[in-house]
């Protein structure tokens, strides 16, 4: 006798999702989200329908119970559905849907969906649907629109409820009432002084333009979003450790020093070298330029370049981190090259003065200027002879790339 062999079925978990992204539900009837089943959605739809009846978001949570009634009358033997609702902030923008996300992952940790039947009452809550569908599958989505009769007393009313929700809501009644109450206290007291200066109420259109135009340019320019995220970024702010403050303030001051030895580079040119009238005669004076303003900008900016390099090593020392070495070596090569561009400019010029004179060895410029590089040379070389002696002999000093350092 043959057997057969059952293939087991796979399980499709469905969760049927109720959004209400302005979180109507937290501020009306205090229920905190998110809600996980049946029972706990029809009690916060019915808590939410009895504070406003008129609220769309406690339809959408009964729509969604109704739906779960029905496919799971209907269900599959291979089927297991839930229902569940999340909300998120009165604020909307990113706050809300950072708090739908979050909702959203401790309810697929309670129950992992393979897919998700999204149940809202606009398009606002719709836009949370990409963010749904990079964690689970979306099968269907349900929107819930509320019918209004065409008769006059429910347009009135319907007028009314959005009135109601410029006045209420702080995310409308900032530019609905606030903005139009700024220019009449303008105009109000424009108008007082009107009264003892005549012609003051003429300025009425020149504050209309200034006040107008400032919101829309905090507005089109995202400054008041920038102010309120700097605000957060400055009451959250942790320093780092000390030694990377080390570090960036000795940046700072190198960058500084720099920018000065550029600007005292100039100033020595200007005080000793007279502009000339034509391309040719700049190219004459070529020398003179180059000589003045390496002689002007030399010290601050190997003083800067240094400064810069001391502070990294402060750095790499505590984190015991074997770059160190190659910093130091870099000190020094950098400290010297402060010699060699005053024998460049030494060299410049000489030659420019003496067109007689003969480059080469006899010559006690050209000689010094010579001797200078190769002492360059012979420094880098011990320095990186020096640098592999203590590297061997310090080796258990420095960590490994990758271990963390006790943070100073």
């Amino acid at each position: 006798m043959d057997k057969k062999e059952t293939q087991p079925q796979t399980q499709k978990r469905i969760l049927i999702l109720c959004v209400d992204r302005d979180g109507d539900l937290e501020v009306k009837s205090g229920i905190k989200t998110p809600l996980l089943g049946r029972t706990a959605n029809l009690d916060g739809a019915v808590a939410l329908a009895l504070k406003d009846p008129e609220e769309p978001d406690a339809n959408a949570m009964f729509e969604a119970v109704r739906l779960y009634d029905r496919l799971h009358d209907e269900k599959q033997p291979e089927e297991v559905f839930e229902v569940a609702t999340i909300s998120g902030s009165e604020l909307g923008g990113v706050s809300a849907d950072r708090k739908l996300v979050s909702e959203l992952n401790n309810l697929l940790e309670s129950f992992s969906a393979n897919e998700v039947i999204l149940v809202s009452d606009g398009y606002s809550d719709e836009a949370i649907l990409p963010l749904v569908e990079s964690r689970v599958p979306v099968s269907s989505v349900r929107r819930i629109v509320i019918k209004h009769s065409e008769s006059i007393e429910e347009t009135a009313a319907v007028f009314t409820k959005y009135i109601r929700l410029l006045v209420e809501n702080p995310r409308y009644s900032r530019i609905a009432l606030g903005l139009p109450g700024l220019l009449v206290l303008i105009f109000g007291i424009l108008w007082g002084i009107n009264y003892f200066i005549p012609g003051a109420i003429l300025w009425y259109g020149i504050a209309i333009v200034i006040v107008v135009g400032g919101f829309l340019l905090l507005k089109g320019f995202g400054v008041d979003k920038a102010t309120k995220d700097f605000y957060a970024w400055a009451r959250d702010y942790s320093p780092p450790s000390l030694p990377m403050q080390i570090s960036n303030y000795t940046v700072i001051a190198g960058i500084l020093c720099i920018a000065v030895s550029v600007y005292l580079g100039i100033a020595n040119v200007n005080i000793n070298v007279a502009p000339a009238a034509d391309i040719g005669g700049w190219l004459s004076i070529a020398p003179r330029l180059a000589y003045y303003f390496i002689t002007g900008i030399i010290d601050l900016l190997v003083a800067g370049l240094i400064i810069v390099l001391i502070g990294r090593s402060v750095r790499l020392y505590v984190e015991r981190d074997s770059r160190l070495l190659r910093n130091v070596a870099l000190i020094v090569s950098v400290a010297w090259t402060r010699w060699v561009l005053i024998g460049t400019a030494n060299v410049i010029i000489h030659y420019y003065n003496d067109t007689t004179a003969v480059v080469g060895l006899n010559d006690s410029i050209f000689s010094g200027f010579l001797f200078t590089i190769i002492v360059g040379i012979l420094i880098g070389v011990a320095s990186v002879l020096l640098i592999n002696i203590v590297n061997k002999s310090a080796k258990d000093f420095f960590k490994k790339r990758g271990e963390k350092t006790e943070e100073l």
